[in-house]
């Protein structure tokens, strides 16, 4: 279809979008929902002409969702108008798992979130849970104007949540309502969702099965999860404590969202240190597919060595930017190369890179306290670093730099050389940004960019500051009861910017702890004046402007209710409450309407 041919119904929006690109004003009667969803791309950075490559995803190694749905789907191309139109399967992250057939722009992108590429029907049927077509102008990208979509959420047979989307995307059909392919698309969603319920007795069963196996009776402690079910053999009733249960459940999760591990090879769930039990993993597999884990617990020896104490406050954290650095270093940790660990001061870089060498030994020098290291790369040693038993082969004992940014411009040289000769030196760098880097260590830097993790600054996760209180306090005196906060202080200390980061709520819980003369929770009144009497005012960032610019306008389109303006935006309630707390006291306009 050319743009003369365009359905009339949609000259006008066409007309809207081409305004809302160049920042015209818009006309009226323009939908706010498809408002709505450009602000959102907008917001989002999503460019309309799609610049720069195309982003390639790498597909689950083990997807049940594509397992299920490849056999129904590949019976129901066929039915597809070859050449028009094309059929798209996508997981609960909207990543393409499966296509098939040709329209306009479906090679655009693997990853259909709205992050990526804007406002698509995949996207709008995942978030509202029901059917949704998307035509032509009321997508953001250019290369999707001439297309209609429809897409069908797939629902989870068992626990209801959301596990992908089926679409069917043609030509503009945008004056023929419902999609022509709206029907094949809930035929095939229905399919799928039929095969899913099949499929998930048929898992149960194997689960069984081996449990069964493993338990050999009622005298081994043996455990079956599948992250939906749970089944726990009397000895392990006994043996294990909820919060070994519990660990094990996050686990089973972890796994199956993403799980690569070969049948017959175990997999390895951390437990809490007072576990007073050891456990072997094993996954269960069905017809190839991953459907669960069978964990079989044994008492951990009295005669075993203590471990050492973990590092306080290291990797505890369930906020999604954490989450999300811990399994990026640890993925790279694994690997063999070098491993760079950024963050500001205090975040924990040098706590984090001990515990991914942990077992290691590894070698620690510290540029901040001799920036002149005397690093070589010469014949006498493979490095050439005249350190206490020297440090050679990438095999052998690894080397922890602290503070690169404070390395003397020789060493860093030194380094460059190293890592141009064997890239897989079995080094971990930290890095503290601050001054603009020399040419010698921005070399540096751009080597080990590809192997790097950086650590979000306490601001940026602090909802972690809950979980991070109890592991950063001393333990209690015996017969003294732990230090808790009341609510008001816990607020207090969320909403403190923390330029010290981790270090200084350490600091300070530990201060409290040998000072406090009262019992009780910590009140609010007892916390530090800048703590106790919040952040002071600052300049916004250019991120929180754009952010800012965004709420104001959605809480003027809807009256000042946040709800609908954090719905429009495609935000949590909660963080929309959460950044209009934080910029009350540096924008006036936006405390009143929040007040």
């Amino acid at each position: 279809m050319t743009t003369a041919e365009h359905p009339p119904a949609l000259t006008p929006l066409r007309h809207a979008r081409e305004r809302f690109l160049t920042g015209r004003p818009l006309p009226d009667g323009v939908p706010d929902d498809v408002v709505a969803a450009w602000r959102r791309a907008r917001f989002f950075g999503v460019r309309p002409d799609l610049d720069g490559p195309v982003r390639e995803l790498a597909q689950p190694v083990d997807s049940p969702l594509l397992a299920a749905a490849r056999p129904v789907l590949t019976r129901i191309a066929p039915a597809l108008d070859a050449g028009r139109s094309a059929l798209v399967l996508t997981d609960e992250r909207l990543r393409v798992l499966w296509s098939a057939g040709s329209a306009p722009g479906d090679d655009a992108c693997r990853d259909l979130s709205e992050r990526e590429v804007g406002h698509n029907s995949a996207a709008l049927a995942l978030r509202t849970r029901r059917r949704a077509e998307v035509h032509g102008p009321e997508h953001f990208l250019d290369v999707w104007q001439d297309v209609s979509a429809v897409s069908v959420p797939l629902l989870s047979p068992e626990t209801g949540q959301a596990l992908g989307t089926v679409t069917v995307a043609s030509g503009l059909c945008a004056d023929s309502r419902p999609h022509p392919g709206a029907a094949l698309a809930e035929a095939a969603a229905t399919a799928v969702e039929a095969e899913l319920r099949a499929s998930a007795r048929t898992a149960e069963r194997a689960l069984l099965d081996a449990y069964e196996r493993a338990a050999r009776g009622r005298e081994r402690a043996v455990v079956a999860l599948d992250g939906r079910n749970r089944l726990v053999s009397e000895a392990a009733a006994r043996l294990a404590s909820p919060q070994v249960l519990e660990a094990l459940e996050r686990g089973t999760r972890a796994w199956g969202r993403g799980s690569g591990t070969a049948a017959g090879e175990s997999y390895e769930i951390p437990l809490p240190e007072d576990a007073g039990c050891t456990v072997e993993i094993t996954p269960v597999r069905h017809e190839g597919r991953a459907v669960g884990l069978v964990a079989v617990l044994a008492p951990r020896p009295v005669e075993s060595a203590p471990s050492l104490p973990r590092r306080a406050g290291v990797l505890v954290g369930r906020s999604v930017p954490w989450r999300h650095m811990v399994a990026q270093a640890t993925t790279l940790a694994r690997t063999a190369g070098p491993l760079l660990v950024v963050g500001e001061r205090g975040t924990g870089k040098t706590m984090l890179a001990l515990e991914l060498l942990d077992g290691t030994d590894p070698l620690v020098v510290d540029a901040a306290e001799s920036p002149e290291l005397g690093l070589q790369n010469d014949e006498r040693s493979e490095m050439g670093v005249p350190l206490p038993e020297g440090w050679g082969r990438a095999r052998d004992r690894p080397l922890l730099l602290r503070h690169a940014e404070r390395l003397a411009q020789p060493d860093v040289a030194a380094l460059n050389s190293l890592l141009d000769e064997r890239p897989d030196a079995h080094l971990v760098a930290t890095y503290t940004p601050g001054s603009s880097p020399g040419p010698c260590l921005q070399r540096l830097l751009d080597t080990l960019a590809a192997r790097s993790v950086t650590l979000p600054a306490l601001r940026e996760r602090t909802e972690d500051i809950r979980e991070l209180l109890p592991a950063l306090a001393p333990a209690p005196a015996p017969g003294s009861p732990p230090l808790t906060w009341t609510l008001d202080a816990l607020r207090a200390l969320e909403q403190h910017p923390w330029p010290g980061n981790v270090t200084e709520l350490a600091h300070l819980v530990r201060a409290l702890a040998s000072q406090r003369r009262v019992s009780g929770p910590v009140r609010r009144s007892e916390l530090p004046d800048p703590v106790r009497e919040g952040p002071a005012g600052r300049n916004l960032s250019p991120m929180e402007l754009a952010e800012r610019a965004a709420i104001l306008e959605a809480l003027r389109r809807h009256g000042g209710n946040k709800a609908r303006a954090a719905a429009a935006l495609g935000i949590a309630r909660a963080t929309l409450y959460r950044k209009l707390r934080g910029y009350q006291g540096r924008d006036a306009s936006i405390a009143q309407k929040s007040s």
